[in-house]
């Protein structure tokens, strides 16, 4: 029997991820003591369950029962029984998470009289970072819509964890509004040709053909490319054999519009070529648009 461990901030996107699993068939049990974790997983093997996968989520709501290190030691341990064990992370950033617990007017679990909530925040990261460090799948969620990371998880499903597989996951972000905290690679491509500041092209974005064009055929992007492709050529392989299971290229330009999303689609396609497995994701695009309709709304 499969099982995925749901795990991560408070916030973070655990509700919905737990519902559309349920939703799929897999039997779910959320909140769960994690000293009780060997013992259900065993009682599924042996029950008469006819399903064959099981979503377990665990986290700061337990209180005094959880500690991210005895969490990380009992998955190595039930690991080492034999259960197939997979430790999905969900997270956002600090200002969405403050905005979404604004939204819900609900209590943070370790937020009270002496603690606000920027405080139980951060205590909480702090806390959960054994479990993020070992984590098969990390998935920001602070630009997901919940039809986004319903296709994430459908991505994470379809994969068998039998065999070792590096799933890739290319993010376009804006310099401005901060590098992602789970990027293993990051590629700073500010020194390319600018299409913002060229008649016409600032308004669109590296989806569109037109910027894609300008970005991509510059020779000093050709040249960059041709070396970012070798390093990558050079990488995969080692960190397949070290048994990464997943890997995180962040592409960064000023805005998080233009050039790295341009750049993020061709490494993307790149890498897919190669038959890997590779989801492209763009941080900052819908902000950036968002911000020049209300540009346009006061010309």
């Amino acid at each position: 029997m499969r099982f995925l461990i749901v795990t991560g901030m408070s916030g973070g996107g655990k509700t919905v991820a737990t519902r559309y699993l349920e939703d799929t068939g897999a039997f779910c049990v959320d909140n769960l003591p994690p000293v009780m974790m060997v013992k259900f997983m065993e009682a599924c093997e042996s029950s008469s369950l006819q399903r064959k996968f099981a979503a377990l989520a665990v986290d700061v709501r337990s209180g005094e029962f959880f500690d991210a290190h005895a969490v990380a030691t009992l998955i190595t341990e039930a690991r080492h029984l034999g259960h197939r064990i997979e430790l999905l992370f969900l997270e956002a950033s600090d200002e969405v998470l403050l905005t979404r617990y604004k939204e819900t007017r609900r209590d943070h679990p370790l937020a009270g009289d002496r603690k606000s909530l920027t405080e139980a925040i951060a205590e909480e990261r702090e806390m959960l970072q054994p479990l993020r460090e070992m984590a098969d799948y990390v998935v920001d969620t602070s630009a997901l819509r919940p039809k986004a990371l319903q296709r994430r998880l459908q991505d994470i499903l379809a994969t068998d964890s039998e065999s070792v597989q590096l799933h890739i996951e290319v993010m376009s972000f804006g310099f401005k509004r901060g590098l992602p905290r789970q990027a293993d690679l990051v590629f700073d491509v500010r020194f390319l040709p600018n299409p913002f500041y060229i008649e016409g092209l600032g308004r669109h974005t590296g989806l569109d053909e037109d910027v894609r064009s300008f970005v991509m055929e510059h020779p000093v992007t050709e040249a960059f490319m041709a070396h970012a492709q070798g390093m990558l050529d050079f990488l995969m392989p080692h960190y397949v054999e070290e048994g990464k299971h997943r890997l995180m290229i962040a592409i960064g330009c000023t805005g998080g519009a233009h050039r790295s999303v341009a750049i993020a689609e061709a490494i993307g396609g790149y890498l897919r070529d190669q038959g890997r497995k590779v989801a492209v994701n763009h941080r900052d695009l819908d902000l950036e648009q968002a911000y020049w309709k209300t540009i346009e709304a006061k010309e």
